[in-house]
């Protein structure tokens, strides 16, 4: 313990792997390496695909890379902790390294929700108005948009490491999960955690909420488009397009919404639940995102066979 004055900081937190199957821990880890490397090879594979075919550099798969980048990201960032607690035991983890992953956790899972946002985007355009489609996203628009999103991301969160710096800790030193979240952290303070949950609940409403609400405002709009649509042929055309997008938003935030419900108001929901809500919400999307794009795209999987032709 640091000790300064009447402020008490812990110098680690010990993090916890899954409640109550600490003996399977290294059986468990064969389904989370099997995961973790479908989500590395997979996402590395969509990169390669689209940046080597010239057909795929549109404003759709620009979007797909970004989603892949984040979601190699949140593969990197909780890879570590995991597989040490699940195949070494490592669980003690430094203050400052606990606050550093939980920064970058929650900057890149913002990050996807807004990247998911732009593709919804990107899929009214293509459908309500396909002949200015490529004059509306540009190269350079979608460039900026990427860019405004991960500052949106990166400016958004920075007060939250200081905000549980200013906190004083005491008593359980334990996490609940095997990475760093914030109403984890926050939780195992002693003092008055008021401004964190109100800044943190204000910063995920404004941000993670308010894209869902826009991601559901562009389907909407989809829909009544495709309505409009002369043929039952080129209504089902319209929506195939979407399905890899609607898939992807529903990995990943039901989960996401799961585990904030239960951080802020599960408090009787048993630990082994809440670890579960936690992985799927981080390592589930990261795996099958390429899946699902690589099945629901003509384009994607007519490249990839070509790259596998020519190996």
């Amino acid at each position: 313990w640091e000790f300064n004055g009447s402020f008490y900081q812990p110098s680690a937190f010990l993090m916890m792997g899954i409640p109550g199957l600490e003996a399977l821990h290294l059986w468990i880890s064969i389904p989370f390496c099997a995961l973790y490397l479908i989500a590395l090879l997979g996402n590395c594979v969509i990169l390669f695909i689209i940046k080597k075919t010239q057909s795929l550099h549109e404003p759709m798969y620009y979007f797909l890379s970004m989603l892949a980048v984040t979601d190699l990201g949140l593969v990197l960032c909780t890879l570590p902790t995991t597989l040490g607690i699940f195949w070494f035991n490592m669980r003690r983890i430094g203050f400052d390294a606990c606050l550093t992953q939980m920064y970058f956790i929650h900057i890149l899972s913002f990050i996807e929700s807004s990247v998911l946002l732009a593709m919804a985007f990107d899929r009214f355009v293509a459908i309500s108005h396909p002949l200015r489609h490529s004059s509306i996203l540009t190269k350079t628009t979608v460039m900026k948009i990427g860019l405004a999103i991960i500052l949106r991301g990166m400016v958004s969160l920075l007060p939250i490491p200081f905000l549980l710096k200013r906190l004083t800790y005491c008593g359980k030193t334990e996490l609940s999960h095997s990475f760093c979240f914030h109403p984890d952290i926050m939780n195992l303070a002693c003092a008055d955690i008021k401004v964190n949950v109100f800044y943190g609940m204000i910063i995920l409403l404004s941000t993670v909420g308010m894209d869902f609400i826009f991601i559901v405002l562009s389907y909407i709009l989809i829909i009544k488009t495709v309505i409009s649509l002369a043929t039952k042929e080129e209504c089902l055309k319209a929506l195939n397009t979407c399905v890899s997008h609607i898939c992807a938003v529903l990995v990943f935030f039901i989960p996401m919404i799961g585990l904030s419900m239960i951080h802020r108001f599960g408090k009787n929901v048993p630990p082994l639940v809440n670890t579960l809500v936690a992985y799927t919400y981080l390592i589930i999307p990261p795996a099958l995102n390429p899946i699902i794009y690589s099945i629901k795209s003509s384009h994607i999987r007519e490249a990839l066979l070509r790259a596998l032709w020519r190996k």
